[in-house]
């Protein structure tokens, strides 16, 4: 099945009954006697449907529920929010949530950065290895203007509206071949990356066989044993069950990753002025809640690793340096690529 035969098919499936939950999206509210309160027209209440594809435990599903119950909360019985937490249940890859906002079948929804480098080239800027420190930086500048102008750039690029960055963290290494403490540990590994050619580079320096694939297909090729690694936080790597199939863990900390939370614009932009700025608002609330969830989160999922018999392995302040002398040669690639505006949010 083609691609494009595939998206009309699943179009057409589970998930598309959530067209019908939307489409009361459009419907004005006016202004309630009671507490000031906007209410619904004749039409009745607006329908929201967010996305994820994650279990409805973690973070980031539960900071979609936090959004969903902070609106409905300021406008009793005008909206009406759904969930899908995890689209893979239904048969979707991960990528598809992108089209499936875009398309208007779900209101909402949230995907790693990478996963739209193909449409908007200048988010590869923030898929460089080693770019932020630790948190503290990479959540400053997601929240300033480096994440400021990235949501313009999307914005301008595809049919979204874009709120606020959830927390995807630091990646690491898992493999089911041997400890890596150096690049070339990495010599000939085949590793899944997210589909983004600055993640590809930076392992091709590190001596890795990069593979680009959904998240759908990297997890069936680990439980078949036909791929040797990924990259992934610690969460990530425990939610999807990969510790189950990868003994060896390093803590590598090479790229930072967010999630932009974006609504198919023309239904959020349809929304009368009072919910855009009470969703703006829950969406902050909910970041700040998932990014301190996330940190627990990762220090829970190292636990778990542990637990199966998998083995963490932390770099020595010199053996990180040898991973970041390896990948050098991307920065001079990057200045060649983007430019110096974003060079400069991203201290170039």
């Amino acid at each position: 099945m083609t691609p494009m035969l595939r998206r009309d098919f699943l179009k057409s499936s589970a998930v598309a009954g959530a067209g019908a939950l939307a489409a009361g999206a459009g419907t004005s509210l006016a202004s309630a006697g009671q507490q000031g309160t906007p209410a619904v027209a004749a039409g009745g209440p607006i329908r929201i449907f967010m996305a994820g594809y994650g279990p409805a435990t973690n973070g980031f599903s539960l900071g979609l529920k936090m959004i969903g119950d902070r609106v409905t909360a300021r406008f009793p019985g005008d909206v009406d929010v759904k969930y899908v937490y995890n689209i893979l249940d239904l048969g979707y890859r991960g990528e598809d949530i992108l089209w499936l906002v875009e398309s208007g079948v779900l209101t909402a929804g949230y995907q790693s950065s990478s996963y739209l480098t193909g449409r908007v080239p200048d988010l590869g800027i923030v898929d460089l290895p080693f770019l932020f420190p630790d948190n503290a930086a990479a959540r400053g500048a997601m929240d300033g203007q480096l994440g400021r102008v990235l949501a313009e750039r999307i914005e301008a690029g595809m049919d979204y509206r874009v709120l606020g960055w959830f927390e995807n963290g630091f990646r690491h290494v898992s493999n089911k071949l041997r400890p890596v403490r150096t690049p070339a540990d990495m010599q000939g590994m085949a590793i899944r990356v997210l589909p983004s050619k600055v993640q590809a580079r930076t392992f091709e320096l590190l001596g890795a066989e990069p593979r680009i694939m959904d998240l759908s297909e990297a997890i069936t090729e680990v439980k078949a044993g036909t791929l040797d690694a990924q990259e992934n936080p610690f969460l990530n790597t425990v939610t999807y069950g990969v510790h189950n199939f990868h003994k060896f863990h390093t803590a590598t900390n090479h790229f930072y990753i967010s999630r932009p939370i974006f609504f198919h614009r023309p239904t959020f932009d349809a929304w009368p002025s009072e919910l855009q700025e009470e969703m703006r608002a829950a969406v902050t609330e909910a970041v700040a809640f998932q990014r301190a969830l996330h940190v627990t989160e990762e220090v829970g999922a190292e636990a778990d690793i542990r637990n199966v018999g998998g083995e963490i392995i932390e770099l020595t302040p010199e053996q990180h340096q040898a991973f970041v002398a390896a990948v050098t040669p991307i920065y001079g690639e990057a200045r060649t690529q983007y430019s110096s505006e974003l060079l400069s949010l991203v201290s170039f």
